[in-house]
């Protein structure tokens, strides 16, 4: 024990407050980027007012402002209820791809896949192609089962402007199509840029509380872009692409590769 004033320090109180801040560092890494951080921030700012009236002596205040800390609680997991959804989904999950996929189906889904963005690239056809390891069904539900083969002809008749099944996100699982015209969640982080517009935000969106991988082709440019983790990099090339898809399904001489602990670079401008 080493005397600090009148309290004593020992080396299970060292070992607990750096668990702590660890704990801290990765809740502040976990939610930083997104709009958790600044209701956190909100929070933090009502707790030092509060502290601040009680030492003033403002008694009214103080009342005001602890009614409103009373139910704190339950305004943390309605707040941060996506983020809290996305830990508890992760610590259920294994985040590897490559378990689900052997080689032979991999390489035949990435080409595939591949080929049809290749085409809607230089075509300017708009896509939004989601790689699932779990059933997402109320995602699936909501849109147009189908319980199809990966085949790159079908992918771009489905996104074809005049089909019915164009508006909307394909799910891919566990090589097959399992369904299109499905709606995703809308991303509300505030670093996504203005010049992406709802299908980009919507690809971003799921990838936050959910283990997927997602490509997108922008119709406006034909861009090439890919979120996973919450996070979106776009400007890819098929090479790029191709390299993407192969990381995450998993090459022949990689047993356990799936999303990279760090997450993408983020180009949102």
């Amino acid at each position: 024990m080493i005397p600090i004033g009148f309290l004593e320090f020992g080396f299970k109180d060292l070992l607990e407050t750096l668990i702590i801040a660890s704990m801290l560092y990765y809740l502040y890494r976990w939610i930083r980027g997104t709009f958790a951080i600044q209701a956190a921030l909100g929070l933090l700012f009502i707790i030092l007012i509060n502290a601040a009236v009680s030492i003033l002596g403002f008694s009214t205040l103080n009342f005001l402002l602890k009614s409103i800390l009373d139910v704190g609680v339950l305004a943390v997991f309605i707040i941060f209820q996506p983020e809290i959804r996305k830990l508890l989904y992760n610590l259920g999950q294994n985040t590897s791809f490559s378990r689900f996929f052997n080689q032979s189906t991999s390489d035949t889904l990435i080409e595939e896949v591949v080929e049809a963005v290749r085409n809607m690239s230089h075509s300017k056809t708009g896509a939004l192609i989601v790689f699932t390891k779990s059933p997402l069904q109320d995602m699936v539900d909501a849109g147009v089962n189908l319980d199809a083969r990966v085949n790159s002809e079908l992918i771009q008749t489905i996104f074809q402007k005049d089909t019915p099944l164009h508006d909307g996100a394909v799910i891919i699982r566990e090589n097959r199509i399992v369904a299109a015209s499905c709606y995703l969640p809308i991303s509300q982080n505030p670093n996504i840029s203005s010049v992406f517009g709802t299908r980009h935000r919507a690809a971003v969106g799921v990838t936050e509380t959910n283990n997927v991988f997602v490509v997108v082709v922008s119709e406006e440019t034909g861009r090439i872009s890919v979120a996973k983790n919450g996070a979106l990099t776009s400007g890819l090339s098929i090479q790029k692409l191709r390299s993407e898809m192969e990381e995450v399904f998993g090459k022949e001489d990689e047993e356990d590769v799936g999303f990279s602990a760090s997450k993408p670079d983020i180009e949102m401008s």
